[in-house]
This record gives structure tokens, C-alpha cells and sequence, in this order.
């Protein structure tokens, strides 16, 4: 109910302020008509706020449960196992390697450690000291090294620095023990941006990565954020990159929706047109990300990164059916962009559906309308 409330004291103030569009990473400040406080997501089957999954875009069983099991037993082994069986090239084991990754390093920043205490993460020191030629422990080390650098440390500093060249040594360890896998080297793109490589230096990562793993999506938002114009490059450049990628992507990629995440690096922090999401920039990357999710597998590990992002995209334009169409498949989790810049990222995703469902009742939709 509270959500409610909060949905219709917005509307009441876009009634009476000027309409101008606030774009903070993590905030909606503009509603659409109709009456949000009647609207219930549950009426759609859609998952309760606190049952939002903020852990990961979509589903992966297997993950969750060795997940589980290591954060429980302290043993990496499963997590070994686990990647050990996951294809080298493909979307799903980035995504593993991140998770574990990012599992260790929130360990860790919840139990530091002290005398007489055993740190967070124990379980990924184990794994690299006693298999110290296991090409997965070697990736996650690598992974968890780059995000303890972006958690603990400020970039620019000296400790975010010596945490980042930690990361690159590991990189390049991993990438000694499984010289086909493009992952130790998709890590080091976030070394590179923390590290500030030349566009030189950088490109030379990038042919190593197009070379095993020419249409990683992973990759290509990896390398985005390099190129955007508040890191080491521009607006047109992080534009000609993403339109380049989407322009070779094969039949079935989701390539094609990089330019929508372009535009979503490069929205303006205050944005006084009130046409600007239906503008010709944005329909055109939006269409561009609908053709790729309607072409993609359905069981592509990518699929809900996209989804996500159209949900973003798709409130703030108005178009709630389509909306409506994207939230019925990633419902019930919500790690992904843009929810996860928020400090709530179940709070923020729990907004957007909840003005998506009002925008779509406003104009006659209901549970009985909405295909599934």
C-alpha cells in the first residue's frame, strides 16, 4: 500500500509542476494519467516486493543452489564443478564467474575479520591455494579483485590502484590457464576503465576478446562503458561502437540492442522536452532492443539484461502494453540495469511496474487482456 501512496503523491505533483523529467540513476519522477492508487501488481501474478530476487536477472536454478551450498559450507568445490561444466565462449559463465565473484567479495564486506575471526570469502582463498591451476577459481579471483576495487575504493586513489593492478596480474594468470577463454580478458575491460589504458592499450584487449568470442554480449557492455564520455571516451564514440556492434550481429543476437544501453549511459541528467523518450533516438534504439528479444533464444543468459532495460525504457515512453509484455518474463528478479544502480534495486524495479501497470489499466488494459 505505502507504494500506492507514494505513486499517487506523484501524480498529484506532476499535476501542479512544471513537467520536467529528472533522470538520476535509480529515480522516476514523472507518472503517467490514470489512477496508479487502483492499480495492483498482483493482480498479474506478478511477485510481492519482498520476494524480488535482487541476486541476478533471471533464473539460473544451478547457480542458486551451489551458490547456496558454498556460502553454507564454506567448500568451493561446487563452484568449481559448476564452471568446470559451464562452455567457455558462452554468456552463462561470465555470469557464474560474477556471481561467485560478487558472492566473495559481499562476504567479505560483511565480515572483514579480525582476531580470532575468519573473513567473508574464505572459500575462494581455499579454492585458489589448493587448486591453483583451476582456470574457473582463476577467473573468479580475477572478478573479485575488480569489484573489491570498485566496493572498497575510490577510483583515482592509490588503494584502488594497487587493487586494480592485483586484478590485471590475475588476469593474466587466468588467461595462461585456459588460453581460448575470452573471460579472463572480458574482466580486464574493467581493469582497463579503472586503470585508465590508452585507447591503444585497450584496443589490444578487445581483438584478444573478438578472437574467442566475437558476439559476447557481456563483452561488448563490458567494453560500452570504457568508451563512454564520462570514462575514456565520447558520446559518438560509445554511440558508434554500440550502432557497429548491433550493425554485425548475426540473425538471433542480441547485439542489436546495444544501442539502447548507449542511450541509457548517456541520458541527460535533467531533461527539460517532454517528448525526449519518444524522440527519434530513442524509438529507434528501442525497436532496435525489441527485434533483438523477439529474435533471441529463449534461453539465451542474456535475455532478461535486455528486458530489463526495455522495461526502463518503455515506462518512460509511455508504451505500457509493451511494458506490461516485458515485465510478464523477468518478473520476480530484478539484478540487472537499471535497477541495480539504486540503493533498492527491488524498490526501483517495484516503481516501474507498478506505474506500468497503472498506464496500462489507464488505457483499458487489464489481467484478462495481457497475453502470457
Amino acid at each position: 500500500m505505502e507504494i500506492l501512496l507514494v505513486l499517487w503523491a506523484l501524480l498529484m505533483i506532476g499535476f501542479v509542476v512544471l513537467p520536467v523529467m529528472r533522470r538520476r540513476r535509480g529515480m522516476i519522477e514523472q507518472v503517467p494519467a490514470g489512477h496508479p492508487d487502483a492499480a495492483d501488481p498482483e493482480n498479474y501474478g506478478f511477485a510481492r516486493q519482498e520476494e524480488l530476487d535482487v541476486r541476478m536477472p533471471g533464473p539460473d536454478q544451478d547457480l542458486l543452489d551451489v551458490l547456496d551450498l558454498v556460502q553454507r559450507s564454506q567448500d568451493y568445490r561446487a563452484a568449481g564443478q559448476l564452471l568446470a561444466g559451464t562452455g567457455s565462449d558462452g554468456e552463462r559463465r561470465w555470469q557464474r564467474v560474477q556471481a561467485f565473484a560478487g558472492a566473495a567479495s559481499l562476504e567479505l564486506q560483511q565480515r572483514p575479520g579480525g582476531v580470532g575471526d575468519t573473513p567473508g570469502g574464505q572459500w575462494l582463498r581455499v579454492w585458489r591455494a589448493e587448486q591453483p591451476k583451476d582456470a574457473g577459481g582463476a577467473a573468479v579471483h580475477a572478478e573479485f579483485l575488480v569489484q573489491q576495487a570498485w566496493r572498497t575504493a575510490t577510483p583515482g586513489t592509490d588503494e584502488f590502484r594497487i587493487i586494480m593492478e592485483e586484478a590485471k596480474a590475475a588476469c593474466g594468470d587466468a588467461a595462461l590457464l585456459a588460453p581460448g577463454d575470452p573471460i579472463p580478458y572480458i574482466v580486464e575491460l574493467s581493469v582497463a576503465r579503472g586503470l585508465a589504458y590508452t585507447q591503444p592499450e585497450f584496443e589490444q584487449v578487445w581483438l584478444k576478446i573478438l578472437d574467442r568470442a566475437p558476439n559476447h554480449m557481456g563483452a561488448h557492455l563490458a567494453a560500452l562503458h570504457f568508451w563512454c564520455e564520462k570514462w575514456h571516451g565520447s558520446r559518438e564514440q560509445a554511440y558508434g561502437f554500440a550502432e557497429a556492434a548491433a550493425a554485425r550481429a548475426p540473425q538471433g543476437s542480441l547485439l542489436a540492442a546495444m544501442p539502447l544501453f548507449a542511450v541509457f549511459e548517456h541520458l541527460p541528467e535533467v531533461n527539460l522536452v517532454s517528448g525526449f523518450y519518444q524522440s527519434e533516438v530513442v524509438t529507434k534504439a528501442i525497436h532496435g532492443a525489441l527485434h533483438a528479444v523477439h529474435s533471441a533464444r529463449a534461453d539465451d543468459p542474456m535475455l532478461a539484461h535486455v528486458r530489463h532495460l526495455l522495461v526502463f525504457f518503455l515506462v518512460r515512453a509511455e508504451r505500457w502494453a509493451e511494458a506490461m509484455n516485458q515485465l510478464i518474463h523477468v518478473d520476480g528478479h530484478v539484478g540487472a540495469v537499471p535497477w541495480t544502480l539504486s540503493p533498492d534495486p527491488a524498490a526501483e524495479f517495484a516503481v516501474y511496474r507498478a506505474l506500468a501497470v497503472a498506464g496500462y489499466e489507464a488505457n483499458g488494459g487489464s489481467p484478462a487482456t495481457l497475453p502470457h
